[in-house]
């Protein structure tokens, strides 16, 4: 009787330790998965190739029968998920600039809104009405009563304070800014990061630092508002200095980046300056 108690004793051990091992590698492997793919992502998976930004929402007009408004929006394929970055100020242009374009709001997973003003942010509620099947990546910062209101309307609402990715070879710089709390949009593909703003409220160069900072990999487009519209000549010549010492090869700047700064960029850029407004599409083959 002793012998068989001695020996269920030592099986029952040997299960334990056998469970213990097990439940330790496998924190080890998620562990090292999470690092991965922060850290090491450019080795393992390849840039995103076949990306596509369509503006479907901007002050600037750049396609004749669309809509332009005060705001911004960016509709992204390419990725592992497809994505609307901002969603403009009025959802009736948003939804009407969407159709003339052929973007399809069913087909859209994820929705990043970067910073809480509504010329960012107006276009949701219409747009949540047509697709509430999404992610909406917004910063921890937003009032509890917007977050609830996303919720209510059958979206998933993701808080984003740090750095994080998003999907693969998509990040978010995390909330930047000491009173005006935004995020910016993150692209790793074969020839470089495209960074995507909102209003850059934070400083256009911080973000983009940000970017640089959290992947690790050259710049290869700007775009967006840089909140430049009453900036001084003095002032937005040392942010192109800026950028063209950090090695960003290609600028956009649109919405609140203001004509005398899009200017400066284009005179600076050159070849390399993207012209942006409501209808613009850009693919890889205009970044060579």
């Amino acid at each position: 009787m002793r012998t068989i108690s001695v020996g269920i004793i030592l099986l029952l051990t040997a299960v334990a330790v056998v469970l213990g091992v097990t439940v330790f590698l496998t924190t080890c492997v998620q562990r090292e998965g999470e690092v991965m793919n922060e850290e090491t992502e450019a080795i393992l998976i390849p840039g995103a190739g076949d990306l596509t930004i369509t503006v479907v929402y901007d002050n600037n007009p750049y396609k004749q029968g669309l809509e332009t408004a005060w705001g911004f929006s960016a509709y992204i394929t390419g990725p592992e998920k497809t994505i609307l970055f901002d969603s403009g100020g009025d959802g009736s242009i948003l939804l009407s600039n969407m159709e003339k374009l052929a973007v399809e709001p069913n087909k859209i997973d994820i929705v990043v809104l970067s910073h809480i003003h509504g010329d960012h942010t107006g276009g949701l509620e219409s747009f949540l009405e047509r697709n509430p099947d999404v992610a909406v990546y917004l910063p921890e910062s937003f009032p509890a009563k917007f977050k609830h209101k996303v919720q209510a309307q059958g979206a998933k609402v993701v808080e984003v304070e740090q750095a994080m990715k998003i999907c693969a070879n998509v990040h978010s710089t995390g909330q930047l800014g000491r009173w005006i709390k935004e995020q910016s949009l993150i692209i790793r593909t074969e020839r470089g990061l495209i960074v995507i703003t909102g209003c850059a409220h934070p400083g256009i160069v911080k973000i983009v630092n940000a970017a640089k900072d959290f992947v690790k990999d050259d710049i290869l487009l700007v775009m967006g508002g840089f909140h430049l519209e009453w900036a001084s000549r003095g002032k937005i010549e040392k942010i192109i200095s800026s950028f063209k010492q950090s090695g960003v090869r290609y600028a956009g700047p649109c919405h609140c980046t203001g004509e005398k700064a899009r200017s400066l960029f284009e005179k600076h850029f050159g070849k390399n300056y993207i012209g942006v407004g409501a209808g613009r599409i850009i693919t890889m083959a205009d970044l060579q």
